[in-house]
């Protein structure tokens, strides 16, 4: 009897005790920030308990890991359990485990809807300007002159800076100059749409040297895959006589002996009043350094088409200079005054010299140069007026020619001072030029000249390589009297004649003294072999 009073007592105690726990663990979750779902975890616990106390409650239950005195789960892990929760919760809490550690990962973020706002470009629009932000229209008869200096004036506080003209636009464009000095360096003229120039008078006033000018810039870039039209055909034919004609027109002497004086220039087009005597070059580089052109194109230009004037470190590649071949004066590429200059991969026509190398030029190299039609690749003319030149340093090599006057060539005049020395024309490859190889110290582009005893001394002057074909005379030397020319070498020299058009002149030497390393076709026996037994020594007057 006793022991079953103290069996219902420690029954009775047991039930006390759980239900403290069940009150008391309510009371903890109160306190805590899942309350809500632990207090129903404490109300279901406590209804199971009851359910098992009526069925004998000896029984363990899955998932619980527990002994088989242990609760059964919180209804909070009905749901599948994360992988890292393998184990069960700790009995005395009876909720989800706190959710910061080993959680699932995130699903992948879905990108945000686009705002169909452009974004704002301060940046880009404080180092790119172009010139139909600046009201340029792009239509070829309106005037967009004031729309480029606009741009060139914004674009030349930035250092690196950008104008861009676009393609697809044409641009008419009167005189103008993108000038230093106090520009910052490194700026870009992207050039991929078309500008043109004005064809009536009045744009011009009484007569510019230049068109397109860039003057005293550290570091300029003009590139693009567009087009510079000087439209100078109403200039050509406006003045064909008023200009000088290349001298060496009267060592051509056709087989009927009736060479025209003054060859027909193309017929004027889109000409409005008459235009004025002196003619602008169409590109012009002014006292700046680190000069770039590179892809564009440049036609029919009134005068010379890209010309670089006391300017250091020039780079021209991959562009082209077209004009007719009978437009007067329209040199390609002109240099004076500059040094460290290169030029290839080039191709270039035009109505005079394809390239021109002036005094005060030095450090030149040329390759890779496509010209015809055209006069050649020309240094001089030197010494006009009685004026010093200095030129030094020069090669020309890898150069092909077809249709041109003359192949490479020297011209100075009487009476100039100063010295050409160390000019090497190598690889040069003619077809149907009518002069090949020339040396003319008694150039004159006027009626008559007088004779003169002074000239530019030229010295170490070497030709290799030069092979093709000749219409009127492959080699003309002609030297000073007093001061003849000499170091001049013959290498590799195969010139044969294009038969019946003209009359073939063989080889002229006059005053001319060098060697010959190789035989030569035609042979060029006039050269005369060593130094001249009279050569003075060069005074301060040919000094450079």
């Amino acid at each position: 009897m006793r022991e079953i009073s103290f069996r219902s007592l420690t029954f009775m105690l047991l039930i006390a005790l759980l239900v403290w726990s069940s009150n008391f663990e309510a009371c903890m979750a109160r306190r805590g920030r899942h309350w809500r779902q632990s207090r129903a975890a404490s109300a279901s616990s406590v209804s199971k308990k009851k359910g098992k106390s009526s069925h004998g409650g000896g029984s363990s239950h899955h998932n619980s890991g527990g002994s088989s005195g242990s609760k059964p789960k919180s209804p909070s892990h009905n749901k599948a359990p994360s992988p890292s929760h393998n184990k069960a919760p700790s009995p005395s809490h009876n909720k989800a485990p706190s959710p910061p550690h080993n959680k699932a990962p995130s699903p992948p973020q879905l990108p945000k809807p686009r705002d169909d706002t452009p974004p704002s470009t301060p940046h880009k629009g404080s180092s790119s300007f172009n010139v139909l932000d600046f009201g340029a229209k792009g239509d070829g008869s309106t005037d967009d002159t004031k729309a480029f200096q606009a741009a060139w004036a914004a674009a030349c506080k930035v250092e690196a800076s950008q104008i861009i003209v676009p393609a697809a636009y044409k641009f008419l464009v009167g005189p103008i100059s993108f000038s230093g000095p106090y520009c910052q360096p490194n700026i870009l003229f992207q050039l991929d749409g078309t500008i043109i120039a004005p064809t009536d008078s009045k744009s011009w006033g009484k007569g510019l040297l230049q068109w397109l000018e860039f003057t005293k810039l550290r570091g300029i870039t003009v590139q693009g895959k567009g087009l510079i039209d000087g439209r100078g055909s109403s200039w050509w034919q406006d003045t064909p006589y008023g200009d000088p004609i290349d001298d060496d027109f009267k060592l051509i002497v056709p087989l009927n002996s009736t060479a025209q004086q003054h060859p027909p220039m193309p017929i004027r087009s889109e000409l409005s009043g008459k235009m004025p005597s002196i003619k602008p070059t169409a590109l012009r580089f002014y006292g700046s350094f680190n000069v770039t052109v590179t892809g564009i194109t440049i036609q029919n230009s009134p005068q010379c088409h890209l010309k670089f004037d006391n300017c250091a470190g020039v780079l021209v590649h991959d562009m082209s200079v077209s004009s007719p071949g009978n437009s007067p004066n329209t040199d390609g590429i002109h240099l004076q005054n500059s040094k460290q200059v290169l030029i290839h991969t080039t191709n270039l026509a035009c109505g005079d010299d394809c390239i021109s190398i002036q005094t005060g030029c030095s450090d030149v190299y040329v390759h890779n140069v496509n010209c015809g039609p055209g006069h050649g690749i020309s240094i001089g003319s030197l010494g006009r007026d009685n004026t010093k030149a200095c030129v030094s340093n020069i090669t020309v090599r890898d150069i092909i020619m077809h249709n041109t006057m003359n192949g490479v060539r020297v011209k100075t005049w009487q009476g100039g001072s100063g010295s050409v020395q160390g000019v090497l024309f190598s690889n040069i490859q003619v077809s149907e030029v009518q002069l090949p190889i020339v040396i003319d110290q008694f150039y004159c582009d006027k009626s008559q000249c007088k004779n003169q005893t002074s000239a530019v001394a030229l010295s170490g002057i070497t030709y290799e390589r030069i092979r093709g074909t000749y219409t009127v005379k492959p080699v003309h030397f002609a030297c000073s009297d007093s001061l003849p020319c000499v170091d001049v070498t013959l290498n590799g020299i195969e010139l044969k004649p294009v038969q019946e058009q003209y009359h073939m002149y063989e080889p002229f030497c006059w005053q001319t003294f060098g060697e010959l390393r190789t035989p030569t076709v035609p042979p060029i026996a006039c050269l005369q072999i060593g130094k001249p037994s009279s050569n003075r020594v060069n005074s301060d007057h040919d000094v450079c």
